[in-house]
């Protein structure tokens, strides 16, 4: 993506949620340049870190004594609960010259648990306010350290390079020689060297999973960006297979929440559902119903019409499933829905004899 794309795509990101992006790219692409145009759109204060000039001391503060108890003083740098919205500004996470600077910071770039601060050892950043990193690429051609796995995957990688139409606007209205704007418009490839690829193999995991759940949710991107973005996340394979399954599964399946609302429509989406969609349909039942047991009127009559409407094996895999819900086993126990479950519930029991 180009840097208009990727203010756009921070701007999604900072205003929407609590994750951290993280913008790679070769020196001078306008990475820094980028992030304090968009304080300056979004009215927020921006504050910078060169984290290859600290040390640890800069980043949690000179610890005191009071008494027989161990304080630390809070940096100078650190936004208060009732300073202006601030994006904190990690530039060069990757040149911090120590290892102990890397693994400090390692806390505060990671997105707080929900309902939770941010934290950067004893102190708590108000939610206000954001955090974003910048990085250049580890390709040989800079003095960087490898970025371990565990760091990479709490971040959303988000990859900038140059790109004349959007130099060519910012050069326009920054007023820059006419000379040089006019050479680069007919030698375009001495805009810039590009370097070694950018990618950092990100790679499918629980929480990169989360984090795209999360943007999915909250964010709206342009079509384009989408797999870009959710490539830094959980690697291109997987974000090429995700989007495709996507765009081939529009009539998807059927949720657990759609199912316990059973609205308009949905009777007769399940029953036009493949095998394959079933079977996620059954999942997020299960799932659901695992994390939060408690059913309506409603709700209990739509399950049990559900678990009626499957084939008998599949009813049978479901029930016993859901057999295991202890809340959810003494619903299914009752008299009145013994047409619907009580030849299921023979078959678990003639099983475990």
């Amino acid at each position: 993506m180009n840097v208009e794309q990727m203010k756009s795509v921070l701007r999604e990101i900072l205003t929407r949620t609590d994750l951290t992006p993280c913008v790679v790219g070769h020196r001078g692409v306008g990475k820094t340049a980028g992030i304090i145009q968009l304080c300056r759109e979004l009215g927020r204060r921006y504050v910078p870190l060169r984290l290859g000039q600290m040390e640890v001391g800069d980043l949690v503060g000179i610890p005191y004594r009071e008494e027989d108890v161990m304080h630390w003083s809070r940096p100078g740098w650190w936004p208060t609960d009732i300073d202006p919205e601030t994006v904190i500004h990690c530039d060069e996470l990757n040149r911090a010259q120590q290892e102990d600077t890397l693994q400090a910071i390692f806390q505060f770039v990671e997105p707080p648990v929900e309902g939770k601060r941010r934290a950067l050892h004893v102190h708590k950043l108000h939610p206000k306010h954001k955090v974003v990193v910048t990085i250049n690429p580890p390709d040989g051609t800079y003095q960087v350290a490898t970025l371990d796995r565990a760091l990479i995957d709490r971040m959303v990688m988000l990859y900038v390079e140059s790109d004349y139409s959007c130099w060519a606007a910012y050069a326009a209205a920054r007023e820059l020689d006419p000379g040089v704007r006019q050479f680069l418009a007919a030698n375009r490839a001495f805009l810039a060297s590009q370097g070694g690829p950018l990618e950092m193999d990100a790679e499918p995991t629980e929480r990169g999973w989360e984090m795209v759940s999360i943007l999915r949710r909250e964010c709206r991107f342009p079509k384009e960006l989408e797999m870009e973005i959710y490539a830094g996340i959980v690697g291109k394979e997987a974000a090429i297979a995700f989007l495709r399954w996507c765009a081939g599964n529009a009539a998807r399946p059927v949720t657990a929440a759609e199912l316990l609302a059973g609205g308009d429509g949905v009777w007769e989406r399940l029953a036009a559902q493949r095998d394959d969609q079933q079977a996620v349909t059954m999942s997020d039942v299960v799932a659901t119903l695992t994390a939060d047991p408690a059913l309506g009127t409603g709700e209990e009559e739509n399950l049990v019409r559900y678990i009626d409407l499957l084939p008998r094996d599949m009813r049978f895999g479901l029930v016993k499933s859901l057999l295991r819900i202890p809340p959810v086993a003494l619903l299914l126990s009752q008299d009145r829905y013994d047409a619907v479950v009580l030849d299921a519930i023979r078959q678990i029991s003639a099983e475990a004899q």
